[in-house]
């Protein structure tokens, strides 16, 4: 039986990154770890260097034929990782 002021534990993680200010910083780390997940072993493998400064993910690529085909697919790429976090963590995307 719950009592009236009982939080799930879902809630109480949310508020407290709310109170902290560090939501924003937990969904790019998040976004970052979810990489490989998202796009596949065998981009993730050849993925060198991928971070976020400003709503910007920078990601270095090493096979230019793998970083000419995520050019392509951008917008899909940022709508996904988007989704992932359940808000606008990312605007864009370089590929260094």
């Amino acid at each position: 039986m719950r009592k009236p002021n009982d939080v799930t534990l879902k809630d109480a993680i949310s508020k407290m990154l709310d109170v902290y200010r560090i939501r924003r910083k937990f969904d790019e780390t998040s976004i970052v770890a979810i990489w490989p997940e998202i796009m596949g072993t065998a981009i993730a493998n050849r993925t060198k260097q991928i971070y976020i400064h400003d709503k910007k993910l920078f990601i270095r690529i090493e096979s230019s034929v793998i970083k000419n085909e995520l050019v392509l697919v951008r917008a899909g790429i940022i709508q996904k990782l988007n989704d992932h976090a359940g808000s606008v963590v990312i605007n864009e995307i370089i590929f260094l």
